[in-house]
């Protein structure tokens, strides 16, 4: 689809791979709205920076995991860039547990890994549905994880939430078809602040390894999966259902 002149909504938009997408839709003519949960500092720099390419873009407060929030959300970008096309459902929390310490995981983890990237997923497609329809049709692209695959992550939630993302995507791409086309990205290490706060003090060690690793000889930085995320959105529009894998140190090592 031609993105000129449509309107975006992506959550957890402030930092990462939210960020660079926000970056790279307003390139290319996008409006934008910067969704946050806590990082506000940060949502409106990156929205400042979208203004920076001539569209419109604001930052705005909304936790996905309440359902009344994403609707609000959606109503707010619907009056501040008009009308929204394309939904990028970025916004994710995790906590960091080594897998064999079970007894760490306790059932408020559960709830509220789950509520937000598993239900706030589901519930930010929801709110989004009539808007998307009511602008002619559009996207929306989900960001998972390799961990849903490889079982390899931050800890046990994190990884089957993103698991029910990646069902949730091609469970979504029936229901919302033909008007709305719903595709996922599972990006593996991805460069920054994420993967340093899970890797602490061996960040660099193990990045290097995994470079070493890596049939590609380099791992994902945020701009990486924008583009991906990009190339859904602007590619063939017979392409839906799908969860494409960005990860050349995981899944492809030498």
């Amino acid at each position: 689809m031609e993105v000129e002149g449509t309107g975006a909504i992506i959550t957890g938009g402030g930092t990462g791979v939210g960020r660079a997408t926000a970056l790279a839709l307003a390139r290319l003519g996008c409006s934008v709205v910067v969704n946050y949960s806590r990082s506000r500092e940060e949502a409106e720099k990156t929205a400042a920076e979208v203004e920076g390419f001539g569209v419109r873009a604001v930052a705005v407060q909304a936790d996905v995991a309440d359902d009344a929030a994403c609707r609000a959300l959606v109503d707010a970008a619907s009056r501040e860039i008009g009308p929204v096309r394309i939904l990028i459902n970025n916004g994710a929390t995790t906590v960091f547990v080594p897998h064999g310490e079970l007894d760490r995981i306790g059932p408020e983890d559960w709830d509220r890994i789950l509520r937000v990237n598993l239900m706030g997923t589901f519930q930010c497609a929801r709110a989004a549905r009539d808007a998307i329809e009511a602008a002619g049709g559009g996207e929306i692209v989900n960001v998972s994880s390799i961990s849903a695959l490889t079982g390899i992550g931050s800890s046990i939630p994190y990884c089957a939430s993103k698991a029910g993302v990646n069902s949730l995507t091609v469970t979504l791409a029936r229901a919302l078809a033909p008007n709305i086309r719903v595709n996922g990205v599972m990006p593996g290490f991805i460069t920054g602040r994420w993967t340093k706060e899970w890797f602490g003090g061996s960040y660099d060690t193990v990045k290097q390894v995994m470079e070493q690793r890596s049939v590609l000889g380099r791992l994902c930085d945020p701009e990486d999966v924008a583009d991906a995320i990009l190339s859904i959105i602007t590619g063939s529009d017979l392409i839906t259902g799908q969860v494409i894998a960005i990860d050349p140190a995981t899944l492809m090592l030498r």
